[in-house]
């Protein structure tokens, strides 16, 4: 026990999810290794309940860590008259990098259709979806009458929209009046990660408890279906790490991508093992300085900036899993429905923290904005852990990708150190 405490908790997930998948599988009706007659009380007493809570937990940190995260990020910025051509084009980048990200992952999904014919448990919850809304009314209704009100039915695009503008009027206003709401927003915003933080320390319970209920009610043929989701995000991944930020990085900065992709690896495991965009932060920042020779004026904001509303991992995630979850319920999805994935989960991209397990939480107003139930995250819940990690390398990347088309465009990167031998280069990783 003494150990186990010892342990990160992405081991402890990673524990539990196998623990589960192993007791799932014993418990499968298919297989019937252990009888029917101990599932039945495990799962009305112990599995559903858990799981439940769980997903009660992310759904409630939605609005609180949206909003907060956004109206704090935004302030940082500062004056908005210092934005000028950087927070233009690293603006910009992001959020067409997200764009492209998630259009990706909706395209891929599309064309493998990894829920196709499967008959996951979740699919049975007695479910009605929504008419689809025109995709002019979206744009209209982004705008609250009520922000509250939004708040409390959880209208995420209103929040957001409504988070953006208050940022955005607070570094408006004279510093001397907007330092107390600054450090009022930046206290919350830690409150919220350090909630975020609790919910989490009950994922390896949350997350044993939902896949060994999934794995023991579905059919094998269904286990596949799990194995295909998976196989698409990695792949969605794996093309845009390689053709988009390789083909932005010679595009924009005319520099090598190998000599960049061998410089930044020790980043990119860094980033695989925490699982963190936050945690990782200080090394990606000092290796962008010392090994990349970018300026620190660029970098100081462009990275805080980019841990904010730069998720492009995560938005892939949301792509692949929305088209799965509506796959599972037998659900077409039009034109209008998946636009507004597209923009719901761009504009989602902003308020997500960079700390493990977030994009679990922001995934729910996405299937929300087109109808699907938010119980359908306890299909893929028991395997994003992996996945989490994977989509925070890519996270990571993208910030510094952009980082460094930004500092290009402004000539501060000096080349000389950009093409140095990293043996003659010193960089600090104990951190």
């Amino acid at each position: 026990m003494k150990k186990y405490k010892s342990l990160k908790l992405s081991t402890k997930i990673l524990i539990a999810m196998v623990l589960g998948m192993i007791l799932g599988l014993l418990f499968n009706k298919e297989i019937a290794i252990l009888p029917n007659s101990i599932y039945t009380p495990m799962e009305a007493y112990f599995f559903a309940p858990v799981g439940k809570i769980f997903i009660n937990a992310i759904k409630m940190l939605v609005v609180p860590m949206v909003f907060v995260s956004l109206v704090n990020g935004i302030s940082q910025i500062g004056d908005l008259k210092k934005l000028g051509r950087v927070g233009g084009k690293t603006v910009g980048f992001y959020l067409i990098t997200t764009s492209i990200a998630i259009t990706i992952g909706l395209g891929l999904a599309l064309l493998i259709n990894p829920g196709a014919n499967a008959s996951l448990p979740a699919a049975d919850i007695a479910f009605k979806a929504k008419e689809s809304v025109p995709f002019t009314e979206i744009l209209v209704n982004m705008v609250p009458t009520n922000p509250l009100k939004a708040m409390v039915e959880g209208n995420m695009l209103q929040v957001i929209v409504f988070s953006i503008l208050l940022g955005m009027a607070v570094t408006s206003i004279k510093k001397e009046k907007s330092k107390i709401i600054l450090s009022f927003f930046d206290a919350l915003n830690d409150a919220v990660l350090k909630m975020i933080d609790f919910v989490m320390k009950l994922a390896p319970l949350g997350v044993f408890c939902l896949i060994s209920k999934v794995l023991a009610t579905l059919g094998l043929s269904s286990i596949l279906n799990l194995a295909l989701y998976m196989m698409t995000i990695l792949l969605a991944l794996a093309l845009h790490l390689i053709f988009v930020y390789t083909g932005a990085l010679m595009i924009f900065t005319k520099l090598n991508p190998i000599v960049f992709f061998k410089k930044f690896w020790s980043v990119m495991t860094l980033a695989f093992s925490t699982s963190s965009s936050n945690a990782t932060l200080p090394v990606t920042m000092e290796t962008v300085e010392k090994k990349f020779g970018v300026n620190k004026s660029i970098l100081g904001f462009t990275f805080p900036l980019g841990a904010t509303i730069n998720m492009d991992g995560t938005a892939i995630m949301q792509g692949v899993a929305t088209v799965f979850i509506a796959q599972i319920y037998n659900m077409n999805l039009t034109i209008p429905q998946l636009l507004t994935v597209i923009l719901t989960a761009t504009l989602a991209s902003i308020g997500t923290a960079g700390v493990p397990g977030v994009g679990m939480i922001t995934l729910t107003l996405v299937l929300e904005s087109i109808g699907l139930p938010v119980e359908g995250i306890a299909m893929i819940i028991g395997v994003d852990r992996i996945l989490d990690m994977c989509r925070t390398v890519v996270n990571v990347t993208g910030d510094t990708v952009v980082t460094l088309a930004v500092a290009k465009s402004e000539n501060e990167v000096d080349e000389e150190i950009f093409f140095a031998n990293e043996e003659s280069l010193q960089v600090n990783f104990s951190e």
